[in-house]
């Protein structure tokens, strides 16, 4: 996109938002870049540069616009269509990789040597792992200075900076403000009541409440219901219009309430360590799919004119994801042919005999997801499952266990597959339901799923597998969307908000 001049030009001239995170202006003659949809008056196009990533313009010596601020963009769509080695160093950038493991991390975890990967972001992206990373790094902080009241020297390290100093010199050379003036102008919005991307009001001690920006347009019944009515009691709840659930994280664990709103998702995280904020931002980002392009989606989908009026009655889709892959992969397994009850109890079996308890004072969570590695040595006599599904279950933790399967943003999404189908008990509804809730694929499909083949009955789509995998060739690479529209015309409750 950053490519065609021509585009972003009248894209930067319309103030479309759509193309917010997807590539960022920079002014050669004020040195400041800023996201598409910038209020100010567009600068002349012989003025304009177009880069790909925040820290492309950062390391072209450009600073972020203090009145639309382009960090608290959307992140790019790009990374959640594509599964190439770019695409997955960008998820595992945002996830914190680097700032956890080091480039040496990152590039392990590809399959590839540092000096491969450095070349490759910065031949696409013009920036490489460091540069991402510290842009990240310098988001976070901005996040933390303006919405908590930590002292400075608390922020730095939560995050991930290794100095004060270094977070102090970035602070400044991004926002063009120490990170004292970016408290004091925070405070003058707020006293002022003009807000912006990320403020809301005060949080109680201890939670940080933000945020989370979206795409227009969002809707939130089929993503928040499928949460809400598919919850693992003592994991997730759903309380107060909020979904609710605690997280496994790298430094510790935490509890986050997500509640949708018109125009962006309000998120309250509880920490024990608040250096994984940028992970637990992240999860919640791919969990709920907001990074995604709706725009794009709903107009491929539309072409298809028996889905065209499932998508003009409730436009803007997403699809539920997860925080934690290979807790989804099991939960995948425990709902294999029962119902969505019958799943929820045996997962709520498994919690309140293998999970991590923790305390949540304003809810009813009480544990965390057991690991791979607490499921590991499971007693098949004590799972109430069929033969079979308990080899299936225990095989799969298994291979999560030792690391011979690994399910994560590093994941390659035909590899995984092709690993998972290698499975005892693993077919091609529960590899593909993998595929499009855990890995993220949007192209993932479930011709075989019962609701998916009587909602193309009805519609008078083909019902047959073969058929509908035929004909769901135009809907690419968004099928996995095309399912969401699909199910949501049946009347079960994973397609309604909670009352």
């Amino acid at each position: 996109m950053h490519t065609d001049t021509e585009r972003c030009v009248r894209a930067v001239r319309s103030k479309d938002a759509r193309f917010d995170g997807v590539f960022f202006t920079a002014v050669r003659t004020t040195r400041i870049y800023c996201r598409p949809s910038c209020p100010v008056v567009p600068p002349k196009p012989e003025n304009m540069e177009f880069h790909p990533t925040a820290a492309s313009c950062q390391r072209a010596g450009f600073r972020a616009c203090k009145r639309c601020r382009p960090d608290t963009s959307p992140g790019s769509p790009h990374w959640n269509v594509r599964a190439d080695t770019v695409a997955r160093a960008m998820r595992l950038i945002q996830d914190g990789v680097v700032d956890r493991e080091g480039v040496p991390g990152l590039a392990a975890r590809l399959g590839y040597s540092a000096r491969q990967i450095e070349r490759q972001l910065l031949a696409e992206l013009g920036a490489g792992p460091l540069a991402l990373a510290r842009a990240q790094r310098a988001q976070t902080a901005r996040l933390l200075i303006e919405t908590t009241p930590m002292p400075m020297a608390e922020i730095a390290f939560a995050a991930g900076f290794a100095s004060i100093r270094t977070f102090n010199d970035t602070v400044r050379e991004v926002f063009a403000l120490t990170p004292g003036e970016l408290r004091t102008r925070a405070a003058g919005r707020r006293a002022t009541g003009i807000g912006d991307a990320t403020r809301v009001s005060p949080a109680p001690p201890g939670v940080i409440t933000l945020r989370l920006p979206v795409r227009a347009p969002l809707n939130p019944s089929n993503l928040f219901g499928h949460l809400a009515a598919t919850a693992v009691p003592g994991v997730e709840e759903w309380r107060d219009g909020a979904y609710r659930r605690t997280l496994s994280l790298p430094y510790g664990h935490g509890i986050v309430a997500l509640a949708p709103r018109p125009d962006h998702v309000l998120c309250r995280l509880s920490l024990t360590d608040p250096r994984d904020l940028t992970h637990a931002i992240s999860r919640c980002r791919r969990l709920l799919d907001l990074d995604a392009d709706p725009v794009a989606v709903d107009e491929q989908l539309r072409t298809d004119p028996l889905l065209a009026p499932l998508v003009d009655a409730a436009p803007g889709r997403r699809v539920p994801r997860t925080v934690d892959a290979a807790e989804f992969a099991v939960r995948a397994v425990l709902g294999q042919q029962v119902s969505t009850a019958a799943a929820r109890t045996h997962a709520a079996r498994l919690v309140s005999a293998h999970g991590v308890p923790v305390e949540d004072p304003e809810g009813g969570l009480t544990h965390l997801f057991p690991s791979p590695a607490a499921l590991a040595g499971l007693d098949p006599d004590a799972l109430a499952l069929p033969r079979s599904r308990r080899t299936t279950l225990l095989t799969l933790v298994g291979a999560l266990a030792d690391g011979s399967l690994a399910l994560g943003p590093e994941s390659d999404w035909t590899e995984a597959r092709e690993r998972l189908l290698a499975l005892p008990g693993f077919g091609p509804w529960t590899t593909e339901v993998i595929a499009m809730r855990a890995l993220g694929d949007p192209d993932a499909f479930l011709p075989g799923d019962l609701g998916v083949r009587r909602a193309a009955q009805g519609l008078g789509l083909p019902a047959t597998p073969g058929a509908l995998t035929a004909r769901a060739a135009h809907w690419r690479p968004w099928r996995a969307y095309a399912v969401q529209y699909l199910w949501a015309t049946d009347a079960h409750p994973i397609n309604h908000l909670p009352a």
